[in-house]
Parts: C-alpha cells; structure tokens; sequence
C-alpha cells in the first residue's frame, strides 16, 4: 500500500520539528550549563565563596550571603562580566552589620617636678573644665599638658569612680605614672625612702573606694651609705657579720656566698645601698672572706677603700705572710690594705680595767654608770644621753677621774652611747681594748650602722663586739602586708604579663613561669592568706569542655605555687569557664583577655551580693586581683549533654 504525498510530507514536517526542538533544548541546556560554570569560576576567583549559582534556561540566579553590601554588588559584577547583565538574577542577601564596639576609655596621667600629662581617651560626656581643674588643685599649680581626645560613646560604669580616686592619688604623689581604665587604676610611683614607700602604699590602698581594681607598686631609692662598710669575725669556727654593704645583688651574693663558704649559717643579709668605691666590692670583699678563712679567725673590715684584717691570736707567721700578700696583691687598685698579726702577751696578773657601761630599758630610761674622764665631760656624756633618749630618761651614776683612762676615752664612751640608741633595750660597756653592745632593735640596719660609726670614729682596727638582735615586734614597718596590699602587688605583677598556658591545655606555658615565680615570691610574705584562684576561657568549643578546661588551669595554677613553697592551705582553685567576659569574643584580641586567670580573696563574697563587685572594699573586706580584670562569679549553668573543643 502506497502512502500518499500530502501524508510523507506532513510525517517529515513533524519528525524535522521534533529534531528540532530536541536540538532547542539540548542547545539552550548546554549554555545554561556553561553559564553557571563560568560565573561560578568567576566568583570563586575573586573570592566569592559564599555566593552560589543556579541555572534557569538562559537566566543565571545568584544566591547566598554577602558579608557586606560592597561583596554583593562586587558579586554581581563579576557575573555579569561573564553573561549579559539582564540575565543575573540577584537573590542573595547581606548580613546584618554588628554594632561598633565602644572604644576603651583610658588616662595615663603622668607626673614629675617637670609637671603633669594626661594622655588618652575619655568619653565626650566628659566635662573637660571640671577635669582641668580637679588636676590643677591636685597638682598645686604645676603646669598640665592636656593631651586627651574624646569619643561620642555612653561613659562606662565606674569610669568617674576610676577618674575621682586616681586624682586623690595623684594628689599624695608628686612622682608617679597612674593608669586609669573603667573600674580600675593601676599606679606605679617612687617614693623618697623606704619609710615613706611603706606608708604610701599603705594610705593609696585604704584610700581605695569599694568596686575599684587597683594595681600598686611603689619604689624607693636605694639609701645611701657612708661608709660603705663590711665587718666579720671568725672565731671558734664561727663566721658573723657585724655589718655587711653591697652596692648591687650580684654583690650581695658574692659576699654571701664567701661568707657560707667561711663558716657562716644562713639566712644572711646584706643591706643594698649607694656609696661603695669602686664596682669590684663585692668581689674585693668575697676576696678578703675567703683569706680571713684561710687563716682560720680574726677580723676583716672593709670601710670604704681602707681594708683591714687582724689575725687571730697566735696565727703562724709564714700562714700570716702568705695570705696577706696574696690578698694585698688580688685586692683592686682602689684598696689600701692594713694586715695586723697580733704579738703574744704575756701573762699578767689579774687586774680590773676602767669600765664605763650604759642600759637602756625597756620603757626608755637609761642608766650611766662607770668612769668617765671629768666633770666636764660627765656633763657633755648628760646632755649627749638627754638628747638621744630624751631629757626626763637619763639617770646618771658615773664617777669622774681620769687616773688610768687611756687616750681617748671620751670619744669612746660617745661612740658607745650613739651604739645604744639605736636599739629599743640593751647595754654598753666600753673598755680600754673592746666596745661591746648587746640588745634588741626594730631596726634591721642598726647593727650595720652601728658598726660603721665605731669603725669611722674609732678605725678599722676597733675591736667591736656586736651581739644585737632584730625585734620585728619591734619595728614599726615590718608588720606583715595586709590582704589588700598583698593583691595589689599581685595586680601589678599581672597587669605587666598573663599567666598563660599551651594551647588547648592546662599546662603553664615557659612565658607564664615567671609570672608564676614573681607572684610566689609575694604570697611568701602574706601568710595566712585565703585566696581563690579562678580560671576563665573564652566563648569557643563546648560550655562543659570550657569548664573543665578553667577547672584544670585554676588547680595548675595552685599546683605551681605550691611547688614554689608557697603555703596553700587557705588557697582554692576554681574554673568559671566562659562566664564574666571581660571583652567581646567576636575578636581575637577579646577571646585573647578572657582567657585569663584571676586572684580574689575568700571572704569578700557577702559584700558582693547585689553589687557589680568588680574589685574589694577596703578592711577588713579584702581586695582582688586579676589578669585581666573580672568579677569572679558563680559557676555558669552547663548545658548537659554538651562537649566538644575547648574555648582556647
């Protein structure tokens, strides 16, 4: 059967339409495809990752979140550099922009004889009027330098508490650099001596008002020695200082070192001070320890360059020689050496040598008994005691005569009665070969500085017996540093570096070790002290993970005081995790701030309950340190179930 024409014609009509539109089809998919994959290598060049693209026939959709409104036009233009721009659909979406940060608000305020700095940035609600003339009358007229810069932001909490205390404390110091931030002052000063260094860090921290972080370190220089003394005695075996100068620590403990070497038993002490000769003291004084040993007892005085050294009784006279001019020859040029070998005395009968004596009790009255040349001079040694213990305390029983004194008598009994008045109680007694002073101070210089006057007024070669004890009942300086000064020497060391730890671990970093040593050295000098040591994180890994890692940073911490022979039994440790940042995590540099550790003080929790406690009240509630600085709050609320790395 034959088809007809019309039927061939309109069958192939519809087999070339069908070729024809599968080929449409095919073809368009093919551009589709090769569009998407082109604006895709397009985005993905120039650092588009976030944006995705789909096909829809011809037309090239966009989609995704844009960082920021400038990546989402710059996203778009890419695109249509590689397809005609009418074919872009845009369907992505902008991320919503953070708030700015506030910025942090600080003052340094700097101040010396020259005047006064403050350099910083303080809120623009500040009224700079007020401030000028706050400073002005701390400063009593001295010239200011008004270096801040404002910024329109809400004034902080505790800022204008900060601002207010570090002007009372700019006021008490006329040389100082104080740091002030929102809830916190950290000063650095220098005071005139070491007396005065003493009652200004005790006046800056009860000045502390309550919610204000202090950081405290207060030097003083060092005093100034004349002369620059040592003086030691070897006898029996047993070595002692009757008075010990060094112009530096390496000096120090050189001569300490000799003087162990010698015989002596610790703890020993030299005092620190301005005024030795030459740089080689210590070594020329380790020098003159070690011969004084070799000869196995005498005395050695070092004042200034003057370097004297008697042999003991009965020394061998080629020992003698040998080590005296060895030490005459390794002694620097700056020294003028006297070795004396004392000659024997024959036997002589018994006989009582002139004695003058003086004590001093208890209460302050001094008795003067004994010999003394004249009238004239019985009335100078009155009005000599009068003035040193005061008029209505001398109770004078001496006798006049000058018949066997020897030369120099008088000046004797006043070096011996200048001795006295630098113990609380004790007695003198002054002979024609000896003065020999026993008693008890509250003054840790005072057997040094009595040594150093009998040896200026009388010469290296007195022979000085020093049997005085240091009283720290006695001292009026030496009472042990209150909790609060304790944590503010504390801040100071923490406010200059972190305790840090390895990453992701609870083991304390080599940089942290020092700080941990710094802070040991002073929990020795605060016993009994009931400290908490909180460890925080910041906000990254699991809440539970966070914890623990606190927890583990907080023990090592008391771990490593403890190995520093710090006592521990009133410590706890304690991890708060990610609780009470202290800076916002979305930085590095705040995630850096919050992982920190921090020192606050058992007992101050009642009079933190309802408040924004951030640093102690005064006593006999305690202070607090941290790195950086925090409150210390109670354990967050763990979310069960979690866990996951930690926030480190």
């Amino acid at each position: 059967m034959r088809l007809s024409s019309p039927i061939l014609a309109v069958a192939a009509f519809l087999c070339a339409g069908g070729l024809s539109a599968v080929a449409a089809q095919s073809l368009a998919r093919m551009v589709e495809d090769r569009s998407v994959e082109a604006v895709a290598d397009r985005l993905a060049a120039e650092g588009h990752d976030w944006a995705s693209v789909l096909g829809d026939g011809l037309q090239v959709i966009l989609e995704g979140e844009a960082p920021s409104e400038a990546d989402r036009f710059n996203a778009i233009s890419a695109a249509g550099a590689m397809v005609d721009a009418s074919r872009v659909i845009d369907n992505m979406r902008v991320t919503e922009a953070q708030a700015i940060a506030p910025p942090d608000f600080a003052i340094e305020i700097l101040r010396n004889d020259s005047g006064v700095s403050l350099i910083g940035l303080i809120p623009a609600d500040t009224d700079r009027g007020r401030l000028a003339q706050d400073v002005a009358e701390a400063v009593d007229g001295q010239d200011v330098a008004d270096l801040l810069q404002t910024a329109d932001h809400p004034v902080p909490e505790r800022w204008d508490l900060s601002v207010d205390y570090a002007l009372d404390a700019l006021e008490a110091l006329p040389r100082a650099k104080i740091s002030v931030a929102a809830g916190r002052v950290s000063i650095d000063a220098i005071s005139d001596s070491p007396e005065e260094q003493r009652r200004l860090t005790a006046q800056l921290a009860r000045m502390k008002p309550d919610g204000i972080r202090l950081g405290l370190a207060v030097s003083a220089p060092r005093p100034v020695i004349a002369p620059f003394t040592v003086r030691a005695t070897l006898a029996g075996g047993r070595f002692a200082f009757d008075a010990c100068s060094a112009d530096s620590e390496k000096a120090r403990n050189a001569i300490i070192a000799a003087a162990v070497s010698a015989g002596a038993e610790r703890p020993l002490d030299c005092r620190l001070g301005l005024g030795a000769p030459t740089p080689d003291w210590g070594d020329a004084v380790a020098t003159g320890i070690a011969a004084l040993h070799e000869l196995g007892g005498g005395t050695l005085t070092f004042s200034d360059a003057d370097v004297s050294l008697v042999a003991q009784q009965g020394v061998d006279r080629a020992l003698f020689d040998r080590v005296a001019g060895e030490l005459d020859g390794a002694l620097p040029d700056a020294f003028a050496l006297d070795a004396q070998r004392p000659l024997p005395v024959a036997a002589e009968a018994p006989q009582g040598p002139p004695q003058f004596q003086a004590t001093l009790a208890e209460n302050g009255t001094i008795r003067l008994s004994g010999r003394i040349e004249d009238r004239r001079m019985t009335g100078l040694a009155r009005a000599f005691a009068q003035a040193r213990f005061g008029a209505d305390h001398v109770v004078m029983a001496t006798r006049p005569g000058a018949d066997g004194l020897p030369a120099g008598w008088s000046m004797r009994v006043l070096t011996g009665l200048e001795a006295l008045s630098r113990l609380a109680e004790g007695s003198v007694t002054v002979t024609p070969d000896s003065i020999a002073v026993t008693g008890r101070t509250g003054h840790k210089a005072a057997r040094d500085e009595i040594a150093a006057r009998a040896i200026e007024t009388l010469g290296p070669d007195a022979d000085l017996r020093i049997d005085v004890a240091y009283a720290e009942e006695l001292d009026p300086l030496a009472a042990l540093p209150t909790p609060e000064e304790c944590l503010a020497q504390i801040t100071a060391v923490t406010d200059a570096a972190k305790i840090t730890f390895d990453p992701g671990s609870d083991t304390i970093s080599r940089e942290g070790v020092p700080v941990i040593e710094a802070i040991a050295e002073i929990l020795r000098s605060c016993p009994d002290l009931r400290l908490r040591i909180a460890g925080y994180t910041d906000s990254q890994g699991r809440e539970t993970s966070n914890l623990q890692l606190s927890q583990s940073r907080a023990e090592a911490v008391l771990t490593a005081l403890r190995a520093q022979r710090v006592p521990v039994s009133g410590f706890e440790a304690q991890g708060y995790g990610e609780a009470a940042p202290i800076a916002s995590n979305e930085t590095e540099a705040g995630r850096v701030a919050n992982r920190r550790i921090e020192f606050t003080l058992i007992g101050a929790e009642a009079t933190m309950a309802g408040t924004d406690f951030i640093g102690p009240p005064l006593p006999p509630v305690h202070d607090a340190a941290a790195q950086p600085m925090a409150d210390a709050p109670e354990p967050p609320p763990v979310r069960p179930g979690e866990d996951g790395p930690s926030g480190d």
